[in-house]
């Protein structure tokens, strides 16, 4: 039989964004150096003939960049919108491509084991749907006011994971007569219909990513041993008249800028300092050479993206960073919420991962004197 599937990647992932503050949909989440999804895919791919991706193309593409997948279908505002989205475009394949079977799977749940997926497959030989679940093995409450109101008894219950497999034809057909389903679940549309959905043993680490604490689990599974490091960074620039004032990632008004051979970013030079150094890499300016004219007036940006990049590549992830600026004015706290936004940005993290303060140095030395300003930056990384 000829098994395709569907991977669905169009939700928000709106309890996800309530816990973690994240703005970033919980699919594209970094999970070990990588978008959650592409786990997702690659656990799917050796498994299926054509993988389907279902959500907003042009953040599919980039996070699944490389792999074998057919190109994504935008989804619908429903998740049986988006299944049926994808069943329409395998839909139009030509015939001979068209699957026997088909596998809906949760962009969100990145650690599925090949014994799931063979489990859901081996079970439609004998039924039209097949699900992965495991037993409810906790006692359950029903709540009233704040208040327990009964017991639910837990026999015979399960928890529906995915991937869940039906029939391809049949699930077709399902869905084109009921376009108006809103089940929180693919076999729901058989159970209506009175077809069999069969129950396979499903995997406890078949973990959907839905809350903040599902993101540490996850890298337990999926991630390498992670050994903490720590790379801490110092720059320093003088003012200087007709510059303006850049100052991690953003301008702030004075009547001086920095001076230097790009734009002078004390607090951005002195954090790329400090990841490269977490990193072992050298200094900023072993891979942004002041002696090369391409970097004059260069904005700083592009040199954090680039030690953000290095901390991926290197399949690690920033704990935090901490920067302290150094001067007597201008006052940095009315700008430090958008300096932490801004590095957040450029870092791909959540802004609660960034500290940005001031002191002053009681008007002793240079930064005393307002000749300049200092930033010190300390970074916690974990890497393989």
């Amino acid at each position: 039989m000829r098994v395709a599937a569907i991977l669905l990647a169009a939700g928000t992932g709106s309890r996800y964004a309530a816990t973690s503050g994240s703005e970033t949909p919980k699919q594209y989440v970094r999970l070990a150096g990588q978008p959650v999804i592409r786990h997702a895919a690659q656990a799917l791919l050796p498994h299926v003939a054509c993988l389907q991706p279902v959500g907003h193309p042009p953040s599919l593409s980039d996070a699944l960049q490389g792999l074998t997948t057919l190109p994504p279908v935008t989804g619908g505002e429903t998740r049986q919108a988006s299944v049926r989205a994808g069943l329409e475009a395998l839909a139009a394949l030509p015939e001979e491509q068209r699957p026997d079977i088909v596998l809906v799977h949760d962009g969100a749940r990145p650690y599925v084991t090949a014994k799931v997926v063979q489990n859901v497959v081996s079970a439609l030989t004998e039924h039209p749907g097949a699900i992965p679940a495991v037993p409810v093995a906790d006692t359950l409450k029903r709540e009233e006011g704040g208040v327990i109101s009964g017991t639910v008894s837990r026999d015979h219950l399960f928890r529906a994971q995915t991937p869940q497999g039906f029939r391809f034809g049949l699930f077709l057909d399902l869905h084109r007569e009921a376009s108006s389903l809103t089940a929180t679940d693919d076999a729901k549309l058989l159970e209506d219909a009175g077809f069999s959905v069969a129950l396979v043993q499903g995997d406890e680490d078949n973990i959907k990513l839905t809350y903040e604490d599902d993101l540490v689990r996850l890298e337990r599974l999926i991630g390498p041993t992670l050994l903490p490091r720590v790379g801490l960074g110092y720059d320093v620039h003088a003012f200087e008249e007709g510059r303006p004032l850049i100052l991690c990632g953003i301008t702030v008004p004075h009547t001086k800028g920095l001076a230097g051979h790009s734009d002078a970013d004390v607090g951005i030079h002195a954090l790329c300092d400090a990841i490269y150094g977490a990193l072992a890499e050298g200094d900023i300016g072993r891979h942004f050479p002041p002696s090369e004219n391409k970097w004059k007036d260069a904005d700083s940006a592009r040199f954090l993206i680039h030690a953000g990049q290095r901390i991926r590549e290197r399949g690690g992830m920033l704990i935090n960073a901490d920067l302290t600026l150094i001067c007597e004015r201008p006052k940095i706290g009315p700008h430090a919420d958008a300096m932490r936004k801004r590095v957040a940005e450029l870092l791909e993290v959540d802004v609660d991962r960034i500290s940005i303060k001031a002191t002053t140095s009681e008007r002793l030395g240079f930064t005393g004197r307002e000749e300049g300003i200092a930033c010190t930056a300390a970074v916690s990384v974990l890497v393989p």
